[in-house]
């Protein structure tokens, strides 16, 4: 990956599903990187990758720092890709659906709240900015971009729990307002513990707060 100067400001991009499977080595190493998974799990999470895109509601937002001379097209999908963005309609066969689902289970929530919760939702599967590119609020611009115009209820996410909340994707999601759905769950394949966060939708805009709350 090139360099990305501290004031680069990247465009953000719609990718199709062709666009991600054709840049999808540049969009896991991006995703390797930031979850500090070794070298090679990339070869392993390809699949899925893009087994995902067929899924309903997939939607996928790049951000990329365009070439010189690239700059003029805000809708192309040409330069550097420095984060990642997609998700789709949870649904009940899925797998990570399946897991929260147990996971709620586990921590006592009852099968209203598990509806409530996993009724109508979103999956955030994916959000990751490269390190260089990291602090100019290029994950909170990929976040707001993806779900813009969402038609479900509210969205999810997991993210790996952190001593304090101390970290920028969590201080992201708290500012944004996600609220706890499950902590400190071990997800099957992954012995790291995780936190799962919800919020209603839409997102409130920028500057402005709105009710979060993915239980209301």
């Amino acid at each position: 990956m090139s360099p990305v100067g501290i004031n680069t400001t990247p465009l953000l991009v719609e990718l199709s599903a062709q666009e991600l499977r054709r840049r999808m080595a540049e969009a896991l190493a991006i995703y390797v990187e930031a979850m500090d998974y070794p070298k090679g799990t990339e070869f392993h999470r390809a699949p899925m990758w893009a087994e995902h895109t067929h899924r309903p509601g997939w939607r996928a937002v790049a951000a990329i720092v365009p070439h010189d001379g690239d700059g003029d097209d805000p809708g192309s999908s040409e330069g550097t890709m420095v984060g990642i963005a997609y998700g789709y309609r949870g649904a009940p066969h899925q797998w990570w659906h399946q897991q929260v689902r147990e996971g709620m289970h586990r921590s006592g929530a009852d099968e209203r709240r598990i509806h409530e919760v996993l009724g109508d939702y979103f999956e955030l599967t994916e959000l990751h900015v490269a390190r260089a590119a990291q602090g100019h609020r290029t994950g909170e611009a990929l976040l707001r971009r993806l779900l813009e115009d969402r038609q479900e209820s509210h969205v999810l996410l997991s993210t790996p729990e952190v001593d304090g909340e101390d970290n920028r994707a969590w201080r992201l999601y708290r500012r944004l307002g996600f609220t706890d759905v499950v902590r400190h769950f071990t997800f099957t394949g992954d012995n790291r513990p995780f936190a799962v966060l919800g919020r209603l939708l839409p997102l409130a805009a920028e500057g402005t707060e709105n009710a979060h709350s993915p239980s209301r």
